[in-house]
């Protein structure tokens, strides 16, 4: 390709939307532009990119036994409705309405569609296992998209789904998908973590993400370097705190007058306590009931493990008439003893407290000196946000704490969708039985701007060799239709003819102006044709990783550019 002839309007200057860095650089490197909010035209350089990427999923994907297949973006309501999901995905699906008054999802993902299909066509145990996929666009109206490509609200994904006889099955499937994910990210460039992850909406029992680890990221990735345990924060677990042995005796606790102080840290301050020893007293409504939850003053608790506690589609923080009519007093005034307004669940932080600090359901006072046994828990439970720095759920060791991007997610489903959808198969006794499912999802698009993200300088972006829309970029120093361009032409249909993917820079401009473009766009190697290396017989080629400059012979340089590419990042 041509620089003269590409679409690839670059930009010196920072569009002030931009924030992270992958945002900046694909708006300055010609990548992308925004057509409204959460939503990108992709440009040739972009789509190259992403092309790049899809060929090493689908490469991947084969390899592991997955099958391509295309389904419909709009999908029906009454599927939907047949597994339960119209409502709990409630605004973050898009919707429409045909001209028959027929409503429609917009697929924010497919697992609705895919056991459709299977449930019509797979009858035995002799069809099984099936591992299907597909890449296309997906849908999904985020409440605020940001980041650019990172949150948007339509975007490009694979999505790949199996069916199996049995446990044994799914698990090797499973197994074949997490080690081609970790493929997949290896062969973009990134440094990842395959992390334990809830399943959301999604469902199943298991899941793991895969976080391509950055400072940018918007999770939390804990880990322990001692044992190899990892999860998102939303999952990682907290451990147990055993009830102590010589617990002092109930008293019921001693009122103390604190007018108008109600946050942790004031009322610590205020009591010449640690923020540790008050116990936080939260009162939240899930699905249309009040619960109040326990935890220890100084941490915070995981709403995504309480909604899974509880069972419950919504969650949230009570307002503060629902307070005052659980606990009796104004919000910040909570507490544990006595209250009987609502279900008490508790964390295992509050199971080892003793002269602990607490709201007294009173306005303007709170209780000093409470014990154990001052209050009763209907449950106690993991609700707690761990951190870096708590113990090890495996090994007891000190946790660490890294940020990621989520990349991808794989998930054993079980049976949700085929008993719901009514997908069936006859076992080999002949009797019918739902068949397990698995799910396999990576962020395609997201891919581009990670894989940004951890390879970039001030210059602009440094792409890994497989990923990169152009290997190798030829900056001519010389006029069109002198002996410089020339032999930049000669050099350019030469590599081309041995297919490598080359861009020559054939623009009459300064050659800053080209070297600094080069940069931006990040190709793994330049190659410069100058009238004082010709005169020696040789072209200038340098790295963009490492800015390594060495020189090639002008005769025969395939050879040289191909070991110099085979060596680069990954």
């Amino acid at each position: 390709m041509r620089f003269s002839q590409l679409y690839l309007p670059t930009l010196k200057e920072t569009p002030a939307e931009a924030e992270l860095i992958s945002h900046k650089l694909m708006l300055r490197a010609g990548l992308i532009r925004k057509l409204t909010s959460g939503v990108f035209s992709w440009l040739p350089l972009g789509v190259r990119t992403l092309r790049n990427i899809e060929k090493i999923v689908r490469e991947e994907m084969t390899a592991a036994g997955a099958q391509e297949v295309l389904l419909p973006i709009m999908q029906p309501r009454e599927l939907w409705e047949e597994s339960g999901r119209w409502s709990i995905y409630g605004p973050t699906m898009m919707k429409l309405t045909d001209r028959a008054g027929r409503e429609f999802g917009l697929g924010p993902t497919h697992e609705e569609v895919i056991t459709d299909l299977v449930r019509h066509e797979i009858r035995s145990y002799r069809d099984l296992p099936k591992n299907l996929y597909q890449i296309g666009t997906k849908f999904r109206d985020e409440i605020r998209p940001r980041f650019g490509v990172m949150r948007g609200r339509e975007f490009l994904m694979k999505d790949g789904y199996s069916f199996h006889p049995d446990a044994a099955s799914l698990d090797s499937t499973y197994q074949a998908m997490y080690a081609a994910y970790g493929n997949i990210c290896r062969r973009c460039g990134c440094t990842f973590a395959a992390v334990e992850a809830d399943s959301g909406p999604i469902g199943g029992a298991q899941s793991h993400e895969f976080m391509i680890l950055a400072d940018s990221g918007e999770d939390l990735v804990i880990a322990c370097e001692a044992c190899g345990y990892g999860a998102n924060v939303e999952r990682a677990e907290g451990v147990a705190v055993p009830a102590p042995a010589d617990a002092p005796a109930a008293t019921g606790g001693t009122a103390v007058h604190t007018p108008g102080i109600h946050a942790v840290d004031e009322v610590a301050a205020f009591l010449k306590v640690r923020s540790r020893d008050l116990i936080k007293t939260m009162v939240y409504v899930g699905d249309g009931t009040p619960v109040v939850v326990l935890i220890r003053g100084d941490r915070e608790i995981n709403e995504v493990k309480l909604k899974n506690f509880l069972k419950v589609n919504e969650l949230a923080l009570a307002d503060d008439a629902t307070v005052a009519k659980v606990t009796g007093a104004p919000t910040g005034f909570a507490g544990p003893v006595g209250l009987t307004g609502a279900r008490i669940l508790a964390d295992w932080t509050v199971r080892g407290m003793i002269n602990a600090a607490t709201g007294a359901n009173r306005q303007d006072y709170h209780l000093t000196g409470v014990q154990p046994g001052d209050f009763t828990v209907d449950a106690w439970g993991d609700f707690l946000t761990v951190a870096k720095g708590d113990p090890c759920p495996r090994c007891g060791k000190f946790l660490t704490a890294r940020r990621g991007i989520e990349m991808g997610h794989v998930f054993k489903l079980g049976t949700k969708y085929s008993d719901k959808l009514g997908a069936t198969y006859l076992t080999e006794k002949g009797e019918g039985a739902p068949m397990l499912m698995g799910c396999y999802g990576i962020g395609v698009s997201r891919m581009v701007a990670a894989v940004i993200e951890q390879h970039h300088d001030e210059q602009g972006i440094i792409w890994p060799r497989e990923v990169a829309p152009f290997s190798v970029i030829i900056v001519a120093l010389g006029k069109p239709g002198d002996a410089t361009m020339a032999a930049a032409e000669t050099l350019y249909r030469e590599l081309a003819r041995t297919g490598m993917a080359v861009l020559l820079d054939d623009r009459n401009e300064r050659p800053g102006v080209k070297f600094n473009d080069a940069d931006l766009i990040g190709c793994p190697l330049r190659l410069t044709v100058g009238g004082k290396g010709l005169a020696r017989g040789v072209f200038e080629m340098r790295e963009r990783r490492s800015g390594t400059v060495t020189e090639i012979p002008v005769d025969n340089p395939a050879p040289a550019v191909a070991l110099a590419l085979m060596a680069q990042h990954p």
